[in-house]
């Protein structure tokens, strides 16, 4: 068996495959992580079968949609999983067979209401209901604590005592513990009264992960995060350096036009020397009578950098070949000591029938 183990921060995901079919499936996968994924599935001469998500993730963002789409593959859940990209929906006691691999689904809710386990040969992967010396938390949503008493001790704890654990989170830099090391050592294991267990998860007053919205969004439904459109985007324009826009912008290169996104009082305050204004949110209504010459050298520039590499590649898909964002943003520019202008913006046209 060949089994290989990711880290993202705190994230943990797991290739696991046949060596004798090299066929192979990957758990819990981070979107982070999906180059050096593929990279691994090269090496070891694999082919993919299938991405698996041991719960609806709430604290980071799952690549098992991107991959599906990118590699035309299925996506295993529990069948309670809310997300609608699901082709395989799996159930307490049900196979995944993968080459002469066989994985048994084990139901475990109480982190999550469509929480599972993996069970193979020697170890369990336990996603996010049992940790390296600590459980799944069980205060975000379809949460419950007693459910998860029952998962831990009525289902996980009866495993092989030396059955190794895998889970999906560590924050320690540790690859794996036991069931009997965790049964002896595990704080929240050491509470065995159910009711002083569901007491105890109930007052653990955790923190709401920093994501939380945003990733429940994403893994529930499938879309992307702003982090993903930006890096696509990233991937389909170029960047020209503060250094290089000065440089432009101070010899009096007139071929260059610079466009700032920002809101209207972020350019009154200060702005790049001879900038046109058009916000971010007017410019699809804005840039044909603003920007007549689709041939034009355009430099856009934001405050951070984000916006502006969203609205280049906007402007590049709809036809402004030349477009070109500011690496670095406004901020960079101010920082780097490069001079500013104040001021109101000369009036720019807007269709007719168009408001702000």
């Amino acid at each position: 068996m060949i089994f290989e183990q990711f880290r993202a921060g705190g994230c943990l995901s797991y290739l696991i495959g046949c060596e004798q079919q090299c066929v192979a499936i990957l758990v819990d996968p981070e979107v982070s992580l999906v180059d050096r994924y593929l990279a691994s599935v090269g090496r070891h001469g694999l082919q993919l079968r299938y991405l698996l998500d041991t719960h609806t993730h709430a604290d980071h963002f799952s690549a098992s949609h991107t991959l599906s789409r990118k590699l035309d593959l299925p996506v295993i859940m529990h069948r309670k999983s809310p997300t609608p990209f699901v082709q395989i929906q799996v159930d307490d006691g049900e196979s995944i067979i993968v080459g002469d691999l066989r994985l048994k689904v084990l139901y475990t809710p109480g982190h999550t209401a469509d929480s599972i386990c993996l069970q193979l040969e020697d170890r369990v992967l336990t996603g996010d209901t049992l940790l390296i010396g600590s459980t799944g938390r069980t205060d975000l949503p379809t949460g419950d604590p007693a459910q998860l008493y029952d998962s831990l001790f009525n289902t996980l704890l009866k495993l092989p005592p030396a059955t190794r654990v895998y889970p999906a989170h560590d924050y320690h830099a540790q690859e794996h513990s036991t069931l009997a090391y965790e049964l002896a050592n595990n704080p929240r294991l050491q509470v065995k009264d159910r009711e002083a267990f569901i007491a105890q998860m109930n007052n653990l007053n955790m923190k709401a992960p920093t994501h939380l919205t945003e990733a429940l969004r994403i893994n529930c439904s499938g879309g992307d995060s702003i982090d993903q459109l930006i890096a696509e985007a990233a991937d389909r324009i170029s960047f020209m350096s503060i250094d290089e826009v000065y440089r432009r912008v101070s010899g009096g290169d007139d071929s260059l036009l610079v466009l700032d996104v920002r809101e209207r009082d972020a350019f009154e305050k200060s702005h790049i020397p001879g900038a046109t204004h058009i916000p971010r949110g007017q410019l699809e209504l804005r840039v044909d009578g603003a920007l007549p010459d689709p041939t034009q050298r355009i430099l856009v520039y934001c405050e951070q950098g984000k916006i502006s590499t969203l609205a280049t590649a906007m402007m590049r898909r709809i036809g402004y070949g030349r477009a070109v964002a500011l690496d670095g943003g406004f901020q960079q520019w101010r920082l780097a000591g490069y001079p500013v202008e104040k001021g109101s913006p000369p009036s720019a046209a807007t269709p007719a029938g168009e408001g702000n």
